[in-house]
């Protein structure tokens, strides 16, 4: 009953979208999320904050979707494409498969992808070098910790996360090759990035075994993560948002990706008339990855461990560290 009322609900969305009066000179954006939608903290509010901002600045139509599972993605790209958006973002790797279908029949339409290469002409894909940051956080991880274990959980078992899991486990073991790292993974369906529940249960054994310091990368699964952290006092390091003010003291640091950035550059290019398809990619070196330090979290990393960071950082843009994105 609930999955048709969810249904019912996202098809008059998208009716509503195909009735709201628009001004002809007024460009088009269409933001669609993945299933965890707005609200993670993370991933899809940062996807949000870069639209917001451009379309605050442009004076912009944006309309945002929700898709109520994984099988609607396609049915959502290609309704903004037949209503001929000026650009159609779909956020996160899910849309590869759909966004290449529904690229390739609406060649005059324009589409963004976020962490996924679509391989049309019309398609910009926004790769982040997310394993160059954790690598960073990994080191944090290992500097910090005093019981010479740490843990990550991921959401949903893929190479995505799995990139994330690899330089995680790199830097740590570079600060320490004796070092523990716990891996876990919260599912391996979309439903693993949005299950606090099972990344509640997932922290808490981890921590149980002696686990200190836990990166979550686990959309808005982490808010489980967050959840076990505050309730035993441990620490954690937040993903793809700045989640540093969600438990100061307990957040280490926020490995962010240029999310914002990325989709606010792509609507610039479709004000701007300089779209181009193809792979866009964003390190360290171009600014598409950080991690974060503010008063939020400054008490908890002394001088000595960010000068430690800073040079493995240099180092990585210099190409003298090259952070896997496999397991080695």
């Amino acid at each position: 009953m609930q999955k048709t009322a969810n249904t019912f609900i996202y098809a008059l969305t998208l009716i509503f979208l195909c009735i709201t009066p628009t001004t002809a000179e007024t460009k088009r954006i269409g933001l669609i999320y993945d299933t965890g939608g707005r609200g993670d903290l993370s991933f899809c509010d940062a996807s949000y904050a870069g639209a917001k901002k451009a379309v605050d600045q442009w004076k912009l139509d944006l309309k945002e979707i929700t898709p109520g599972q994984s099988t609607d993605i396609e049915f959502a790209l290609r309704q903004l494409a037949r209503l001929k958006y000026d650009l159609i973002v779909g956020v996160g790797f899910l849309f590869q498969e759909p966004m290449e279908r529904v690229a390739s029949e609406f060649p005059n339409v324009k589409f963004a992808i976020i962490d996924a290469e679509a391989k049309r002409e019309n398609v910009a894909s926004l790769i982040f070098k997310a394993h160059e940051g954790t690598y960073l956080v990994g080191a944090i991880a290992a500097l910090k910790t005093e019981t010479n274990r740490i843990g990550f959980i991921g959401g949903m078992n893929v190479p995505l996360l799995h990139a994330f899991e690899a330089g995680f486990y790199a830097g740590a073991k570079a600060i320490n090759p004796e070092i523990e790292v716990l891996i876990d993974y919260a599912g391996v369906t979309p439903k693993a990035f949005s299950d606090p529940a099972k990344g509640k249960e997932l922290a808490l054994a981890q921590y149980n075994r002696g686990v200190d310091v836990i990166l979550a990368a686990a959309g808005a699964t982490s808010l489980g993560i967050l959840e076990a952290a505050k309730e035993r006092q441990k620490q954690l390091i937040w993903v793809d948002a700045n989640g540093n003010h969600l438990a100061p003291g307990l957040v280490l640091t926020s490995m962010i990706k240029g999310v914002e950035l990325a989709v606010y550059q792509t609507i610039q290019a479709i004000v701007e008339d300089s779209f181009t398809g193809g792979i866009k990619l964003y390190g360290l070196k171009e600014g598409g990855i950080e991690y974060i330090i503010d008063a939020n979290n400054q008490e908890v990393l002394p001088p000595e461990v960010l000068k430690h960071v800073e040079t493995l950082k240099q180092q990585i843009i210099n190409g003298e560290i090259v952070p896997p994105s496999e397991r080695q």
